[in-house]
């Protein structure tokens, strides 16, 4: 960590810079400027191969590739540059439209046509689609990461698939699972969620000040803009909005935020259950030399990859809701609350990738400790008076389930107790020796199956 690290306000682009350094180029006011760049640039190519709008050629090989790389090449300088316009404008759209139109005086003809450069257009319809570029591309990078999470517990669910344990319900004793069967639990609702997240769609828009084509309409009222302004959205691979204000609502934005936020609590439910497993005896964590778990206690292994991963969905989830929450609404045709909450997106998925990268280290680190399992369910024989109260009932002999809790309930019973009792019973021989034959540790019905499914 250098001294500017030492110095960021947030932990993001401090402690944790590492964890979020794919998001940097996406998230960051370099990327928000980049991607304003790109809508301009496209949207003029877009309007120059409309044959109706005279007054703008037709660009050539040459132009349009100067434009490209204009994207393709894009720089810190490039935004320095933009920047510094900024500072005189006092507007950060209107300061990349004058820098585009430098670029553009650098080719003849270009230069003829820079009042194309942002036509017809408001700020928002380039900061839409902008941000919806970036929540994009940078759930891309995000699933990338979901996806080594999902193999990762896919692969443990299979590996740890008949390693029996003991469940705990309301913190008590209860029927016996595997470890596998309860991580496939997880890796079955991240998978579902995370496909969901895939399917969404962002909207966009590109229709002037207030949603009308006031503008467009005047300069060119044979031309169709809405069918040109839904071509430039869809050709973005986006989805195009055709009722708007100046702004475009953002509800499919909250959606996907929304997911998000059902996504990471997913992902607190297993660092809680990770953290109580380790708690228990049943993983060890594994030991890297120079590692100090307590300042005091040289004894201690925490599971800090857990609590970290934790504690960064939690900061994930507060921002995703608070800005869910506050950019689908705008005061009349429009109002700047959503500008500057939107300029925050970046650090939810930067918090997200945090957690992420925290999980897949803790889950790196883990070994099934198998003979603190064994104990556990070894003592726990009264967890069979499920079975054997169900198998009394099925040959309807009365008060099977009365009888059980006569014998355990608030009781310590121990194996003898329960081989005792169903040896005294009345039930068929079959019914009674597979019940005999029953232990804590194989009373686990398809949980096997479960987890390598």
């Amino acid at each position: 960590m250098n001294l500017e690290n030492l110095l960021s306000i947030s932990p993001l682009d401090g402690r944790y810079s590492n964890s979020v350094s794919p998001l940097r180029e996406l998230t960051s006011e370099y990327g928000l400027i980049k991607y304003r760049v790109i809508v301009e640039i496209k949207w003029f190519i877009h309007l120059s191969n409309n044959k109706k709008i005279k007054e703008l050629p037709k660009l050539n090989i040459k132009e349009n590739s100067y434009l490209i790389d204009l994207i393709n090449n894009f720089n810190i300088q490039d935004a320095k540059r933009i920047k510094t316009i900024e500072n005189k404008t006092n507007h950060d759209v209107k300061a990349v439209e004058y820098f585009l139109k430098e670029k553009f005086k650098k080719i003849k003809k270009l230069d003829k046509y820079t009042e194309f450069i942002h036509f017809a257009c408001t700020s928002e319809d380039i900061n839409n689609l902008s941000y919806a570029l970036m929540i994009r591309d940078a759930s891309f990078v995000t699933q990338t990461s979901i996806s080594t999470l999902e193999k990762k517990l896919k692969l443990l669910s299979k590996k740890y698939a008949k390693k029996s344990m003991l469940s705990r319900t309301h913190g008590q004793n209860a029927s016996p699972t595997t470890m596998g069967k309860e991580l496939s639990n997880f890796y079955h609702r991240l998978n579902k969620i995370s496909n969901e997240i895939k399917k969404h769609l962002i909207s966009g828009k590109m229709n002037g000040a207030v949603g009308n084509y006031n503008a467009h309409h005047v300069a060119y009222p044979d031309i169709d803009w809405e069918k040109i302004a839904q071509d430039f959205v869809k050709s973005l691979k986006l989805e195009f909005n055709s009722h708007t204000t100046q702004v475009e609502p953002k509800d499919s934005i909250a959606l996907i935020l929304g997911d998000y936020v059902k996504f990471n609590n997913i992902l607190i439910d297993l660092s809680r259950d990770i953290w109580g497993y380790i708690s228990l005896g049943y993983f060890r964590q594994k030991l890297k030399e120079g590692e100090v778990g307590s300042s005091t206690m040289p004894h201690k292994v925490n599971p800090i990859d857990f609590e970290n991963a934790e504690g960064n969905l939690g900061m994930a989830n507060a921002n995703l809701t608070h800005i869910s929450n506050t950019v689908t609404i705008s005061r009349w045709q429009r109002d700047l609350t959503d500008s500057t909450v939107m300029r925050n997106v970046g650090i939810c998925f930067g918090y997200i990738n945090v957690a992420l990268s925290s999980l897949l280290k803790g889950l790196d680190k883990l070994e099934l400790n198998e003979s603190r399992l064994d104990e556990d369910l070894d003592s726990s024989w009264e967890v069979l008076t499920e079975a054997i109260q169900t198998v009394i009932r099925k040959n309807n002999i009365p008060n099977g389930y009365e009888l059980m809790k006569e014998l355990s309930r608030g009781k310590g019973i121990d194996k003898k107790d329960v081989l005792d009792f169903i040896s005294n019973t009345n039930l068929p021989q079959e019914d009674k020796i597979r019940l005999l034959k029953l232990t804590p540790s194989s009373y686990i019905g398809y949980a096997s199956k479960l987890a390598k499914r």
